[in-house]
């Protein structure tokens, strides 16, 4: 590589990492701060223990995105309960493949149980209600949904999900358990796709 693109592409990379970062080929800015997240899960929390106190639900993490979610509810959640994590894919890189997949993993019986299924996101839906109406064949009482996030697909489209932490745009956001071709998935912010009217628009 000629010395001047070699320094072209240092400050390059300097540059974004005084921004934002640079995973693989995407530059992502900061969107939502740890401190929100965690009073958001914490407010979360709290409806769910009210609508709950005379039951005792089922948490359904879907792995592998939840697992950071699911780990700060549960120290939230004070009504009895138990907990079973699942596993089912939609993803390959930044967009989501629209493939469906069986939900794997479950180890407890729901028949008769309050399930609350725990999403870091919803994108287009069709994963979350496929899981939806598996779970309601399955015999449980109840079947409700919280997700961290929310995108625009799923709200045209009406999917319904009761505890929702933030509703946002389009982009392809990662950090908090959500990754970028498995990276990022532990940072305690969440971050965005960088675009020219992203820097100042955090949450």
């Amino acid at each position: 590589m000629p010395f001047r693109s070699l320094i072209s592409r240092i400050l390059l990379i300097l540059h974004s990492l005084a921004n934002g970062m640079l995973i693989k080929d995407l530059e992502f800015v900061k969107f939502i701060s740890k401190s929100k997240v965690q009073a958001q899960v914490k407010l979360l929390a709290e409806q769910i223990n009210a609508d709950y106190q005379s039951k005792e639900p089922v948490f359904l993490p879907i792995l592998n995105g939840s697992f950071m979610f699911a780990a700060d509810l549960m120290k939230h959640i004070e009504v009895p309960n138990k907990i079973s994590f699942v596993k089912v894919s939609s993803y390959s890189g930044a967009a989501s493949t629209g493939q469906l997949k069986t939900l794997i993993g479950l180890e407890l019986s729901l028949f008769n149980q309050d399930v609350i299924i725990v999403e870091d996101i919803v994108d287009t839906g069709l994963t979350l209600q496929k899981i939806v109406n598996e779970l309601k064949e399955l015999g449980t009482r109840s079947v409700e949904v919280i997700s961290l996030l929310r995108k625009p697909p799923a709200r045209e489209k009406g999917i319904e999900v009761k505890y929702v932490g933030f509703d946002i745009d389009n982009d392809f956001v990662l950090g908090y358990g959500l990754d970028y071709d498995g990276h990022g998935r532990n940072f305690t912010d969440i971050y965005r796709v960088k675009s020219p009217n992203s820097e100042n628009a955090g949450l």
